[in-house]
């Protein structure tokens, strides 16, 4: 503790992500990053952009990019937000749309939900702005009982499928949760990282129009193999984006650089490339987890770009430990009913190749 820092810094338990090695010893699947390379379309941009331009400001309206998320997911350019990264965007939707303890009148403030396993940065969102919360508990299984999230409270915020776990919450409950809390001025924001990888289909943009206090949140860190570029975006109802874009100029003008922009816009166009590797994904996450259970591994189901598993065995921690001897980096998180799982990224087919030959090893 610093004797310079106000209570509010004192306070707080910052988020900590998954390791990034400085060197390539590892397997690295502890962060949910594309094994596979961004579009090429994707990469041209961002070597066209990267000119005598940079010495001037970006477009902090973010025209091109909205205009291709618009364009894609056929929403009006109005509809769209654009943040440094999906974090960004949902720590600005924090601060736009959940009351906080410090600036409301002397009353008791409604809390925000969100679910006791999900994303570790919304608890560290709600400290960082003084917003209550509660977490209704998920289900043995780790699925959401929607129902939870039927009752008055300050807002709602979960991911679909949701992290660490992977499982998925249907898009009928998705938009019963929205429907509920139109009648209570609350905001539901729907943290969709991870949604590109789900099959039904999972994503509510195409609902949002009739869901006006329904925010979807992306990032192209995930399915688009961006997460080097820190670009994401919000789509909802423009009194929604005009609250994230208060917060966001409350704050920094300029959030998303040039190349950021030019890469994101073409990357959103070439939806077909990233179509296809979404799929292979898909199909190796499939066979790995098939192949874990016939080992007699724990799996969660997963609609994700990673898996949830148990050893029969070893505690998380301990199988967490093991592989990383082993050479594979996966993410624990040592807390409750989920200490003793661990989180794998897909990574390519030798990768995976590779990690389920340790986790046979570890059956011996």
């Amino acid at each position: 503790m610093s004797r310079f820092w106000n209570s509010r810094t004192r306070g707080l338990s910052p988020y900590v992500p998954g390791e990034q090695p400085q060197q390539s010893a590892y397997i690295k699947l502890n962060t949910n990053e594309n094994p596979y390379p961004p579009s090429p379309a994707a990469l041209d941009a961002i070597k066209r952009a990267a000119d005598e331009r940079l010495r001037l400001y970006p477009d902090p309206a973010c025209r091109e990019f909205r205009e291709a998320v618009a364009e894609r997911w056929r929403v009006k350019p109005e509809q769209v937000f654009a943040g440094n990264g999906s974090d960004e965007v949902l720590a600005f939707a924090f601060a736009a749309f959940f009351e906080t303890e410090a600036g409301a009148a002397p009353r008791r403030i409604p809390p925000v939900l969100f679910p006791d396993i999900t994303y570790s940065f919304y608890p560290v969102y709600a400290r960082l702005w003084g917003i209550p919360c509660e977490c209704p508990r998920v289900r043995d299984d780790f699925s959401i009982d929607h129902t939870d999230f039927l009752t008055p409270c300050g807002g709602v915020v979960f991911p679909n499928p949701n992290a660490p776990t992977g499982a998925a919450l249907p898009r009928e409950h998705v938009l019963a949760i929205a429907r509920y809390h139109a009648e209570q001025n609350a905001v539901v924001i729907v943290d969709e990282a991870y949604a590109a990888f789900a099959a039904p289909r999972l994503s509510v943009i195409d609902r949002i129009a009739e869901h006006p206090n329904l925010l979807a949140v992306h990032t192209l860190s995930k399915s688009a193999s961006l997460a080097g570029l820190r670009l994401g975006f919000a789509v909802g109802s423009e009194e929604l984006i005009e609250g994230l874009c208060r917060v966001r100029d409350s704050f920094n003008s300029y959030p998303v650089d040039r190349i950021a922009l030019a890469g994101g816009a073409a990357a959103v166009r070439d939806a077909a490339y990233y179509e296809e590797t979404t799929r292979k994904i898909i199909a190796t996450r499939d066979r790995v987890s098939a192949a874990l259970v016939e080992k007699g591994y724990t799996v969660t189901p997963s609609s994700a770009n990673f898996l949830f598993i148990r050893h029969p065995a070893l505690s998380g921690a301990e199988f967490f430990t093991r592989l990383r001897e082993a050479g594979i980096l996966t993410r624990h998180f040592n807390t409750g009913r989920i200490a003793d799982f661990i989180r794998v990224s897909i990574g390519s087919d030798a990768d995976m190749d590779a990690f389920l030959t340790a986790c046979a090893k570890e059956m011996v």
